[in-house]
């Protein structure tokens, strides 16, 4: 009997990943998928915080695909090597920092690194991407791009829309009927979702502006605003997780506001009081917020009266708030809360 074929998919949570590691293996391919995570991740460490869209499975979904899939699925921490793809990406950015061709160039890259480290080793890499469906990095021709600069080249395989490209190695040795592939192609949802109903999936990730905060507007310029206040495009993982978390307000060039909108941030930032400086109303209900920067004596003060415009002591005569310093030390500060015409709309990042 011929050796079965192995091939890596690259599964990202989405509809498209888990299809397209379906389709081949009903094939009788051996599949394994890999997650490379980089810290962008819209399911990062924050997915589960907020009460906001509760109804909505709180869940890993790449680790809830490989389990719909019955594949192993490798999760591989890659935060450190992508900082270069998205400070210094070759191709450019997208509509906001999204490095999205660099970084599929990067990641396909990896997972044949990934693939070679592997006891027998794998024979091709599944991707889930359609032609048309993202502006930047699924179009026709950036599909050849993709292969040569990642060094896959035709070991390569687009299950989804294999038809509108030429044949694969796979294809074209046999172990994969080209036949059984589809011709997808566009934005429109609707044959992804008629070929997961015929498949027997009844459930799956909503596409929702794709799976890395790196797409989003509101999170971009947090970021270039980040780099823009330490003067350096250098981050950490701590510092992107905090671009996803609360309101972030900069009265000041040199310190900003990181305000929780609601009980499951407010102790997600719990977790920093030993790091930031962070103010607490005791007198009222109302958020947690940490201060990121070098504030003097007379911010920490008009910071208190930010934070006190979002409690439910908005209107008192005077608020009692717990500074803490990252030291431990604590001092009670009391103020009025800032009036309402007096928030500048331009200090929110």
């Amino acid at each position: 009997m011929a050796e079965q074929k192995r091939a890596v998919a690259l599964i990202s949570g989405g509809l498209d990943s888990m299809l397209a590691a379906k389709v081949i293996l009903d094939q009788g391919i051996h599949v394994e998928g890999v997650n490379f995570f980089t810290g962008f991740c819209v399911e990062g460490h924050t997915h589960a915080i907020r009460k906001k869209k509760q109804q909505n499975p709180k869940r890993n979904n790449a680790l809830w695909v490989a389990e719909q899939l019955g594949i192993k699925l490798h999760i591989v921490d890659v935060i450190e090597e992508y900082k270069d793809v998205l400070l210094n990406p070759k191709h450019g950015y997208g509509q906001n920092l999204n490095p999205c061709l660099d970084c599929k160039i990067f990641m396909v890259k990896k997972a044949q690194a990934w693939s070679f480290m592997q006891d027998n080793g794998f024979d091709f890499i599944i991707t889930g991407e359609v032609i048309g469906q993202r502006p930047k990095s699924q179009r026709k021709e950036t599909m050849p791009i993709i292969a040569r600069e990642s060094g896959v080249e035709d070991r390569l395989l687009r299950p989804l829309c294999a038809q509108h490209l030429p044949p694969t190695l796979p294809e074209r040795e046999g172990w994969i009927d080209r036949e059984k592939l589809f011709d997808f192609h566009g934005r429109n949802r609707k044959p992804q979702i008629a070929l997961a109903l015929q498949l027997g999936f009844t459930d799956w990730s909503q596409p929702a502006g794709g799976c890395c905060f790196l797409t989003d507007e509101q999170y971009s310029n947090k970021l270039t605003d980040l780099w823009q206040a330490r003067g350096s495009r250098e981050y950490e993982l701590d510092d992107i997780m905090l671009l996803k978390v609360g309101r972030h307000i900069r009265p000041q060039p040199h310190y900003k506001l990181i305000v929780g909108r609601e009980e499951g941030e407010n102790k997600y930032l719990e977790g920093y009081k030993n790091t930031f400086i962070s103010i607490k109303t005791t007198s009222h209900m109302g958020p947690l917020a940490l201060i990121d920067g070098a504030p003097t004596t007379q911010d920490i003060e008009f910071a208190c009266q930010i934070v006190g415009r979002y409690s439910q002591g908005r209107d008192a005569a005077d608020l009692v708030y717990e500074v803490r310093f990252p030291d431990g030390e604590t001092k009670p500060i009391t103020t009025t809360a800032l009036p309402i015409d007096a928030l500048d709309p331009s200090w929110h990042v």
